[in-house]
């Protein structure tokens, strides 16, 4: 028997161990590939796709929208798809972990609200004029 290191593979009778003893398989929903394939495709942090996500989705309902910036639509659409995004992390996280990661949920909910929220407001009740 050979000395093993952290991390790497261990020589059995002078077989390589496989890996797959070692480590066990996540669950990936189809949700959760999409987002990789997003992750790897775009080459941005996960914090600025939600970011991008939710100022997208919101001019577009806002663009379809005859109050545009100021429609409550668009900002309670942004507000229930980043609800149920994070629905579905969550479900994913029991299945994988156990638990529900809240805090990283929240920090993905609001990533995905501040800016949408903050054009929102300064649409809606702006005190001066351009």
């Amino acid at each position: 028997m050979y000395p093993s290191f952290a991390g790497c593979r261990t020589r059995v009778h002078g077989f390589i161990e496989p890996l797959e003893n070692k480590i066990s398989a996540m669950y990936l929903s189809t949700f959760q590939e999409l987002k990789i394939y997003v992750v790897n495709f775009t080459e941005l942090s996960r914090d600025a796709l939600h970011i991008y996500a939710g100022l997208t989705l919101f001019f577009i309902v806002a663009f379809f929208q005859h109050r545009q910036l100021k429609s409550k639509w668009a900002i309670l659409v942004v507000l229930i798809v980043a609800i149920a995004a994070e629905l579905l992390d969550a479900r994913d996280d029991l299945i994988n972990y156990g638990l529900w990661r809240i805090g990283a949920s929240m920090h993905d909910i609001i990533n995905t609200i501040f800016w949408p929220l903050l054009i929102w407001l300064m649409a809606r009740f702006r005190g001066w004029k351009l």
